[in-house]
């Protein structure tokens, strides 16, 4: 599973440099926004398993922070 995520973020992250060469800004901060979601995800089950449980808390709720923002953003291409 973590090699899948992996690759989703590397593949995130190439194409929201893509779309800031092509100043595409709006997909580009999704991207940048789903890359930060991911890292902190996986940041925060690694936290956990090594027995960081209370930074283990903030992390995720960072990744759910930035997924919340994913969100609005591609809400607010529809607006």
């Amino acid at each position: 599973m973590q090699k899948i995520v992996g690759i989703i973020m590397a593949i995130a992250s190439v194409l929201a440099v893509y779309f800031i060469i092509k100043e595409q800004f709006n997909i580009a901060v999704i991207l940048i926004a789903v890359t930060f979601t991911l890292t902190n995800g996986v940041r925060a089950k690694d936290m956990v398993a090594k027995g960081y449980v209370k930074e283990a808390k903030f992390v995720r709720g960072v990744a759910i922070f930035f997924g919340i923002l994913a969100v609005a953003a591609i809400a607010s291409l529809f607006v």
